[in-house]
């Protein structure tokens, strides 16, 4: 489960724990494949537990729950961790939505991939 996080670039999201079970993401198999920006940056990353089906998975669940402007920004994160770290704090109101839009990406990407890792 932790592999997803660290291969889709949000394990700096500590702190997020507890709480109601999450939603899965219904997905139809070949969209759990998907291919686009945060698969091509999960298989550009140097981590281990990377695949195309992990990468393919977490696409198909950015896809349902960011934006394409969204995903241009979480994409940043894999080449510069520390992004994700401003973004989290930042003051602005735009990174705070976005912020809550992408921790439910990656708790859903964690839900619905961990069985790829």
């Amino acid at each position: 489960m932790k592999h997803v996080l660290i291969v889709a670039g949000v394990c700096l999201l500590v702190g997020c724990g507890g709480g109601a079970p999450r939603d899965r993401v219904e997905t139809p198999t070949a969209a759990r494949f998907a291919s686009g920006p945060i698969s091509k940056a999960c298989m550009a990353s140097g981590r281990k537990a990377r695949n195309t089906q992990l990468c393919g998975c977490i696409q198909s669940v950015a896809n349902v729950s960011l934006s394409s402007s969204d995903q241009s920004l979480a994409v940043t994160f894999f080449d510069d961790p520390h992004r994700a770290q401003e973004i989290r704090q930042s003051d602005n109101a735009g990174h705070e939505l976005f912020w809550e839009r992408y921790k439910a990406f990656a708790e859903m990407a964690e839900d619905n991939c961990e069985s790829f890792t």
